[in-house]
């Protein structure tokens, strides 16, 4: 569920959610939030919800997304959910859900669930409703959990902290300060209506590192993080993920290649197949990237945004740990990180939203015989140094144009003529 709280996410919503998922998972349901001012008040419902479906309810409080993920099994759950609209700004809220292993639900389980929704049934009365138990030690207990798997011997370095006054403010603080780094601190000061709002990963372009070796920027909920290095140069998650792919081939530690989506750069791509990583491409989302790197037993995969799944340590993305991870390379190599990141060059990129009639026209512009036609001309004029990508929303109506080419000129003008056709095509 999400949308604008207390508009399109209302509390009865919340609280008919966490009564059917009381009846999904039984046992006891860890809830955890984000620093948005909706949070308590959906969070609160959810858990009234789920006790009276006669469930117990472990309420973490503000706690990033994947440090809930993280708790769940540490506290024997049976799911966990997490009240947060990440990224966004702060008048929208969302409800997702973890299983009690602490990853992403199955879809079989999430129709369950949706299926639920509007089933009334009887409710336990007396001692069968459920108990709702506040813990005051999650962000200990998540530091803590963080730190027993990644640990780098980064004292002395100097490090800027962005945590876009979002669910990271209190732990990723704590986890730098028994690093033992020198480090200062931005956006820790939520008000409830300042998350994401000029600061963190969404504003990167914003953070100025100056005088410091590496600054890290997370997002509202921190499962996402962005990096800036030593010369003030964004280094983005394709990069992040390429640095750390990198050195866990290198140590002999990279399992079944590297997972991302279809929305990495190409520059990433041709640096993989240099350093003979193998990879596999998916559809745009966590969910996907998730589910391939289960089935190919990958170490590493992610996205673009900074959203980097680290197998070895956590069942979801996680902003401080991918930190962490960095740091980790940074000190073994003992390489400044405007030198690690050179591991891929980025290419050009271009990238246009055509407008067409309603949301459900696009994906048949995008299948038209001029678009296709269009693409493949512009497929064989970009050759190898460069590549097309063409994306119909789901939920809006547009079409995205992506082109990317080692000339930006050239990268420009392509997009540029595949979106003259689009337009021309939706417009008919």
């Amino acid at each position: 569920m999400r949308g604008v709280a207390n508009r399109g996410l209302l509390p009865e919503d919340a609280l008919r959610l966490g009564l059917a998922a009381s009846r999904t998972f039984g046992g006891r349901i860890v809830v955890g939030r984000d620093t948005r001012r909706s949070g308590e008040m959906l969070s609160r419902a959810l858990a009234a919800g789920v006790a009276s479906g006669g469930a117990g309810v472990v309420d973490l409080g503000v706690l990033p997304t994947p440090g809930v993920a993280a708790l769940t099994p540490c506290l024997g759950a049976t799911a966990a959910a997490v009240v947060s609209a990440s990224h966004n700004p702060y008048p929208d809220n969302g409800i997702k859900f973890f299983s009690g292993k602490g990853r992403k639900l199955a879809p079989e389980t999430e129709r369950e669930v949706e299926g639920l929704l509007e089933h009334e049934a009887t409710r336990p009365t007396g001692s069968g409703v459920g108990s709702i138990e506040v813990l005051d030690d999650a962000v200990r207990m998540y530091a803590e959990h963080m730190l027993e798997r990644l640990r780098p011997p980064a004292e002395g370095l100097k490090i800027l902290i962005d945590c876009a006054n979002g669910a990271a403010y209190e732990v990723a603080p704590l986890v730098f300060e028994r690093l033992g780094v020198n480090f200062t601190l931005k956006g820790v000061e939520p008000t409830g209506t300042n998350i994401n709002d000029g600061c963190g990963s969404t504003h990167i372009g914003k953070l100025d590192a100056s005088g410091h070796d590496v600054a890290f920027a997370f997002d509202g909920d921190a499962d996402r993080v962005l990096a800036v290095d030593e010369k003030g140069d964004v280094v983005d998650g394709d990069r992040i993920i390429a640095i750390l792919a990198r050195d866990l081939k290198e140590r002999g530690m990279l399992e079944g290649g590297v997972v991302v989506t279809v929305m990495s750069n190409l520059g990433f791509f041709k640096a993989m197949e240099s350093m003979g990583i193998p990879y596999e491409v998916t559809d745009v989302g966590d969910r996907h990237v998730a589910e391939a790197m289960g089935r190919l037993g990958a170490s590493i995969g992610g996205e673009q945004s900074g959203h980097v799944i680290l197998s070895e340590h956590v069942t979801t993305g996680d902003g401080v740990v991918t930190a962490l991870a960095l740091l980790d390379v940074m000190v073994r190599s003992g390489k400044p990180l405007s030198e690690l990141a050179a591991a891929m060059e980025k290419y050009p990129q271009t990238l246009i939203n055509v407008s067409v009639d309603e949301p459900g026209a696009a994906k048949a512009v995008a299948a038209s015989e001029a678009v296709v036609l269009a693409v493949s001309k512009a497929e064989k004029s970009l050759g190898e140094e460069g590549r097309v990508l063409l994306r119909p929303s789901g939920t809006e109506p547009v079409v995205r144009v992506m082109v990317e080419h080692a000339d930006e000129t050239v990268c420009r003008e392509v997009c540029e003529e595949i979106s003259r056709v689009v337009a021309g095509t939706g417009e008919e």
